[in-house]
């Protein structure tokens, strides 16, 4: 049974031939995974209060270590935003009591995030239903199907992140 992206290349073929589509094999199946994904994980995290950028600063925080500080500018290398976006999302965390900022103490002028006891609860209970989420999205690869996958996945990012 071809599926939606099959279908696309087969109709390219018919019109134009000359061109090789076989990119679209990839690209056009990992954006429709990743649309599958975004609404998946969406419905989880709401069902806690959270959005996708919301979750990533706690759990950034969280798998960090203790004592679950970081500056900004560490959250928004690892989130690769904005510093404009990472402050507004640092700025509805804190209003909601799940992260606090305070000064550097080696730095006076520089802010540590503070992961509060609230945002660790709340990221110790998302987790399980976060990673079942993804655990159903995979539910249709058998483990050697996900390790190959993870692998050339992680190839391709290689070779782009190596050249930007």
């Amino acid at each position: 049974m071809a599926d939606h992206v099959e279908r696309v290349l087969g109709q390219w073929a018919a019109e134009r031939p000359a061109l090789d589509v076989s990119p679209m094999a990839v690209i056009g199946r990992v954006k429709r995974l990743h649309r599958f994904a975004e609404a998946a994980t969406r419905r989880t995290f709401a069902a806690h209060g959270l959005d996708h950028a919301s979750f990533d600063v706690l759990a950034t925080l969280l798998r960090g270590g203790a004592p679950y500080r970081l500056t900004p500018a560490a959250l928004m290398r690892d989130a690769m935003v904005t510093s404009g976006a990472i402050t507004q999302r640092l700025d509805r965390l804190e209003e909601r009591g799940l992260v606090s900022r305070a000064p550097s103490p080696e730095d006076g002028r520089g802010v540590l995030v503070s992961l509060t006891e609230a945002g660790r609860a709340l990221v110790d209970e998302t987790l399980p239903d976060h990673l079942a989420t993804e655990e159903g999205l995979l539910a249709g690869l058998d483990p050697a199907g996900r390790a190959a996958l993870a692998e050339a996945l992680g190839h391709l990012l290689d070779s782009l992140e190596n050249r930007h």
